[in-house]
């Protein structure tokens, strides 16, 4: 990248949850974390991709059925580092975090899930990292 030039950064995000939620509704950091021993989060997750918001969704603590909402970040914005970092260099996942709130903005009704079996062997693989004593997110 040339000084011209200016990252892209993408107009629409997407959360996985399975909370209850309308426009004008915040997530913020602070609740039990969906991965790992469930620890307090420091960060809200989010992405620029529908399909990472569906695996938030779909593996998301709790009952009920998994939300996918539009969401604006109230703050400072970056990369996620356990994406990022550790599997996909360069942020192709397009996913992000923030110390601060996000604002939903709307509800995506009309997504698709994944296949039962490859849910469960992703189940299967969060389990076998809780087991370990592996955090799968590290903040």
């Amino acid at each position: 990248m040339t000084t011209d030039e200016k990252p892209v950064v993408p107009k629409l995000f997407y959360h996985g949850t399975k909370a209850d939620l309308k426009p004008g509704d915040l997530i913020e950091p602070g609740f039990r974390s969906n991965y790992g021993t469930g620890r307090k989060a420091k960060y809200v997750y989010f992405s620029a991709t529908l399909e990472a918001a569906v695996w938030g969704a779909e593996l998301a603590q709790g009952e009920g059925t998994g939300r996918i909402y539009t969401v604006e970040p109230a703050g400072i914005m970056e990369d996620d580092p356990n994406l990022t970092d550790k599997k996909f260099p360069g942020n192709p996942t397009l996913s992000f975090r923030t110390a601060q709130a996000l604002k939903v903005t709307g509800e995506i009704h009309d997504w698709t899930g994944h296949s039962a079996e490859l849910l469960n062997s992703m189940r299967a693989h969060l389990e076998k990292l809780k087991q370990e004593g592996i955090e799968a997110i590290e903040e």
